[in-house]
């Protein structure tokens, strides 16, 4: 069976509240030293990043990927598929919870109706394997328009 194994480092200094640190994908080197802090969490991001913008990246990532399959296996592969993923990230009773992940999809497909396109990206929204790790305990959601 293949496997893919990825790997990033953190690092942190301080408290949680006026702290802050950096994060870096070592597997790939695709990015390094991105800053993120608690405040990146719940306030302005303030030119950092947090773990919840990194799962919104993923997701978004990896719904076009599954969407794209989808849709090839279909016949009407995309010409261009573009994706917002929106992560919530709430204060709920004992804590903070990703609560949501809403994903909004815009795709040039030739040869497939507007129907069609929904039902491909439902099926891509439960499909991807970023949703199935989410899947259970964030709400996920998808919107998908035709351009």
């Amino acid at each position: 069976m293949a496997e893919a194994i990825r790997t990033a480092h953190a690092t942190w200094n301080g408290d949680l509240l006026k702290g802050s640190g950096v994060v870096s994908a070592t597997s790939s080197k695709a990015f390094s030293e991105l800053p993120v802090s608690w405040a990146a969490r719940t306030e302005d991001s303030g030119g950092r990043t947090s773990p919840e913008e990194l799962v919104a990246a993923a997701h978004a990532s990896c719904f076009c990927m599954a969407l794209s399959a989808g849709l090839g296996k279909a016949g009407t592969p995309p010409t261009k598929l573009e994706v917002d993923a929106t992560v919530t990230f709430k204060q709920v009773e004992g804590g903070w919870k990703l609560a949501s992940s809403a994903l909004k999809v815009v795709g040039q497909v030739p040869g497939i109706d507007a129907a069609a396109f929904a039902e491909a990206a439902n099926g891509a929204k439960d499909g991807c394997p970023i949703s199935g790790a989410l899947k259970g305990n964030v709400e996920l959601s998808v919107e998908a328009t035709l351009e």
